[in-house]
């Protein structure tokens, strides 16, 4: 079996405020394969886009990542300095954000904007570097790449901007490229693209994709398997298919017990009680407890660790054959 791409192990990102050191990150561990989609799935506060700029080294202070490790095909890249992290980051990690405009600079042409950053991570020439955005162009699907390589982001489409900035991404042919709510501000019948072109990178590149989402409509279209976090910590992962049609995690129960399907609904969607908690209030053991309709005292004491169940893994007191045999 081959090395995964990206290898995250018990991951903790800690913010220093007034009130001491809130923990957003606690522990979180997975690995992603050569041509896998790894959907990371949650509501929002759960940790999911704060996971994606700890692997792309982009945490700000106050932020730090204070534990754990993480690898890129072998290679340590949390601890590095500025400057080397620097050439890992656009050489082998693409990032692909919510806004296109965030990742665009409105003054400079599109084209120009991909060149560079070709000549930064290659040794091709200037003519070489243009052609080569030519090809990307197109094969982000843009028409006419010889005429819109010369144009600024403000004279594209929100998707054809997505587009531009998924070949910025691709740019120096990264091993992972981390996808942050890519098709949230966009159409659905654009989002349906980008979903299909992110799928393809896997699959023609070999690219391992980090894709970052609350759309779990996205994750069952796009991904090969999912996490689903919960207050900063992985609740399940496994199969895209396993979860959605057997999630064992009480909370991963509810997020798809919300999905509504087309088909005649005779009961009610799931809802979940309550709302996440805050990072200066996380609950002693699970986490989730306070919300859980099946909780018992150990889970408002111990913190569930993951447990391997078939091809999934989950964090909760209920699989733990220990318990099972005491209750």
């Amino acid at each position: 079996m081959t090395a995964p791409v990206l290898s995250v192990r018990n991951l903790q990102v800690e913010f220093a405020t007034r009130r001491g050191l809130l923990r957003a990150i606690d522990g979180v561990s997975f690995d992603i394969a050569k041509g896998e989609v790894l959907g990371v799935v949650g509501e929002s506060g759960a940790g999911k886009s704060v996971t994606g700029l700890a692997v792309i080294g982009l945490i700000d202070p106050p932020g730090r990542i204070s534990g754990g490790e993480i690898h890129i095909s072998g290679l340590r890249i949390d601890n590095l300095p500025p400057e080397e992290m620097r050439k890992v980051r656009g050489k082998r990690i693409g990032m692909i954000f919510q806004d296109p405009l965030t990742s665009l600079n409105p003054l400079y042409r599109v084209g120009d904007q991909i060149i560079e950053t070709i000549r930064t991570h290659t040794n091709l020439t200037e003519q070489q570097a243009r052609k080569r955005a030519i090809d990307l162009l197109a094969e982000v699907g843009i028409s006419a790449p010889e005429k819109r390589i010369d144009g600024y982001p403000h004279e594209f489409s929100g998707g054809m901007r997505q587009r531009v900035v998924i070949a910025l991404a691709l740019c120096a042919e990264p091993e992972l490229i981390i996808a942050d709510e890519p098709t949230t501000a966009l159409d659905v019948s654009v989002q349906a693209q980008i979903i299909s072109l992110i799928k393809r990178l896997g699959r023609d590149h070999g690219t391992a994709v980090m894709l970052v989402t609350h759309d779990m409509g996205v994750i069952a279209e796009t991904c090969d398997r999912v996490a689903v976090m919960y207050a900063g910590r992985v609740a399940e992962i496994g199969p895209v298919q396993e979860v959605i049609k057997n999630p064992l995690h009480p909370y991963a129960k509810g997020l798809m017990g919300a999905i509504p399907t087309l088909a005649g609904e005779e009961k009610r969607l799931v809802q979940i009680p309550g709302s996440m908690p805050r990072l200066s209030a996380i609950p002693q053991g699970c986490s989730f407890n306070p919300r859980c309709s099946v909780a018992f005292d150990r889970c408002r004491i111990d913190r569930p660790e993951p447990l391997r169940q078939g091809t999934q893994a989950v964090a909760c007191h209920l699989y733990d054959h220990a318990t099972e045999t005491a209750a």
